[in-house]
């Protein structure tokens, strides 16, 4: 008998036992949060990712409950360089291992050099993959090379006639400046 894996309530632990295999195509309406990051809701726009599961013996103690997550998306951001849309490849290829509880996990987690999380029956596995595609996103999106002339004047030629105009305020201090004799 096979048992069925949910990504949305996954028994991370009888996935590990198995040695289980999962994948999946969602649309990118599904990370709500990740969507929210680019240019809108894009309902042909999909997250591509796989996670399998192992448990990994360590030298005669308590075996350990490891997942690899891999997922691949597209998102639409916008250049911070020409301004205009560019399409950013995020890529995610972690593992984690999982421990007993959050207390164990926040432990740990100085000491440990791999991700831990708490085991859990009814793990979101999508949460966890919109929470690294988000964290995969650049801080500064831009193309590699921008599809046009980036603009790199600092105003127009209406702002530079308007400010050639203005009097300059100093002018006036200078004016207020009497040459008095010293006592």
């Amino acid at each position: 008998m096979t048992k069925e894996h949910s990504p949305d309530r996954l028994d991370v632990k009888a996935f590990a036992q198995a040695g289980a295999h999962m994948s999946g195509h969602d649309t990118l309406l599904k990370y709500e949060r990740l969507a929210q990051e680019g240019q809108g809701l894009h309902p042909d726009l999909r997250v591509d990712w796989s996670v399998d599961g192992e448990i990994r013996s360590t030298h005669g103690l308590a075996s350990e409950i490891w997942l690899h997550l891999k997922a691949d998306a597209t998102l639409p951001l916008t250049c911070q360089r020409c301004l205009q849309p560019v399409d950013v490849l995020l890529q995610v290829d972690r593992a984690f291992r999982f421990v007993a509880d959050e207390a164990t996990a926040e432990a740990l987690d100085d000491e440990s050099e791999e991700d831990l999380l708490a085991l859990s029956r009814e793990f979101n596995l999508r949460e966890l993959l919109e929470d690294e595609l988000i964290m995969a996103l650049p801080l500064v999106p831009r193309h590699e090379e921008c599809p046009q002339a980036v603009r790199l004047a600092s105003s127009d030629e209406d702002f530079e006639a308007a400010n050639a105009t203005a009097p300059n305020p100093f002018a006036a201090l200078a004016n207020l400046k009497i040459d008095k004799p010293q006592p």
